[in-house]
């Protein structure tokens, strides 16, 4: 008893000693590049308003905006349900979460646009713009009324605005560090990268904006967006996007698809411009490959029609928005950009029904793996750490509650966190 079996053997200790020498670059290069899921909580949107309309209250006014809708044009759950396809046994759950939502908490990640939705102003004005966006997100995160994630998107890095835009991202950072240092939900978007070389200057500015304020190297990420078919393919066949994560040095955040300038750059007629169309489905999948298993997160684009006129139109904008926001989700881009308040209730509604619907099988074949109970379906790791991302990403967004979870799996939320190989605990 206690003494391990002698089996024969062939291979010298050598043999394997020489083969771990081998690959010991290749595990540290793995282990770099790929270090998997953050760990940290991905907002289920990105909200982009106009640096010059942004305001204190702008969180609050979609929310009420978005609630004034509902009571509108869809007052009841079994109105909003018959709009949008929601089962019976889900309507009232989903409509009372999103109500909830949309008063808690209506807004998860918002963008201080001053790219596309700002346009070009007389440099005083930006100026402005930008010192009035750092002090009132600095004054949001100290008195309780942020967004969980806040930012600005820049200007891109080509030639005609570089300027301007490195000019505002120093303004609205220093501001920041003025009114008492960088918030802990900070995000800034870098739009229209053509090049990897383009994402190398934004770390080098980075790099130098930390050494000037005491900063630890690293501190400040940035999103990605992929905006033009040279992100996704360069000149030499390559796919571009990969070698931009890899320029980032491990400060790409996410990467966000631009479903207009991306279909305009493929020539796609106006009126044929959508996240579901094919050249926009082969974009975001071989983004998806990039970032698999990198860190780097994926948000899809955003629909500019507007849920606004009549009650017969806004249900019509309604179920375009939510079908899309379904059909995202069922390929792993959990995130995506809404444009008006009225896009929240669908929102927020195709990303509930989504989890709950979901919740019961997630939790009995979480719950069959974990005690290894069988069930008639094998799941392996893989699939395990899914599942559990999967009621993760729904306890974040306010879909399902962890007593829900508790009930049906017996896990505690550092359970799941352990199962989903988040090693850092989601906000």
């Amino acid at each position: 008893m206690g003494q391990q079996e002698t089996v024969a053997t062939s291979l010298a200790d050598t043999v394997r000693e020489g083969i771990g020498a081998a690959l010991a670059a290749v595990d540290a290069d793995l282990a770099r590049r790929y270090p998997g899921d953050p760990g940290t909580r991905q907002p289920v949107h990105t909200v982009y308003v106009p640096g010059d309309a942004f305001a204190a209250d702008t969180i609050r006014s979609w929310g009420d905006q978005a609630l004034a809708a509902l009571d509108e044009h869809a007052p009841d759950a079994a109105a909003l349900a018959a709009v949008l396809g929601i089962p019976d046994e889900l309507a009232r759950p989903v409509y009372d979460r999103v109500r909830a939502k949309l008063e808690r908490e209506p807004v998860e990640d918002l963008r201080i646009d001053f790219e596309d939705g700002y346009g070009i102003r007389p440099d005083a004005e930006e100026d402005a713009h930008a010192a009035r966006a750092a002090a009132l997100v600095a004054a949001a995160y100290r008195d309780g009324t942020a967004a969980p994630y806040m930012g600005i998107r820049m200007k891109c890095m080509e030639a005609a605005v570089r300027d301007r835009g490195i000019r505002t991202l120093d303004i609205f950072l220093t501001g920041l560090m003025e009114a008492g240092g960088l918030p802990d939900g900070l995000v800034l978007t870098l739009p229209k990268v053509t090049y990897a070389e383009q994402v190398t200057a934004m770390v080098r500015l980075l790099e130098a904006f930390e050494k000037a304020r005491g900063l630890e190297r690293g501190r400040i990420g940035f999103e990605i967006q992929v905006e033009t078919t040279q992100s996704i393919m360069g000149p030499d066949g390559r796919a571009t996007v990969a070698r931009m994560i890899e320029a980032a040095k491990g400060r790409a955040t996410s990467l966000h698809y631009g479903t207009y300038d991306y279909s305009a750059s493929c020539g796609i007629s106006a009126a044929h411009q959508s996240l579901d169309h094919p050249a926009a489905d082969y974009a975001k999948t071989v983004m998806q490959v990039a970032a698999a298993g990198t860190g780097v997160r994926l948000s899809d684009g955003s629909t500019n029609i507007l849920p606004v006129g009549t009650r017969d139109r806004v249900h019509e904008v309604w179920r375009l928005h939510h079908g899309l926001v379904r059909r995202s989700l069922a390929r792993a881009y959990y995130q995506g950009w809404d444009m008006h308040p009225g896009h929240l209730p669908t929102r927020y509604a195709a990303v509930y029904a989504f989890y709950l619907e979901g919740l019961e099988q997630a939790a009995a074949r979480l719950t069959a793996y974990v005690s290894k109970a069988g069930g008639d379906v094998a799941d392996e790791p893989a699939t395990a750490k899914a599942l559990a991302g999967y009621l993760l990403r729904g306890l974040d967004c306010g879909a399902v509650d962890i007593s829900e979870v508790a009930r049906l799996t017996g896990l505690t939320r550092a359970d799941l966190d352990a199962l989903a190989g988040r090693t850092v605990r989601s906000a």
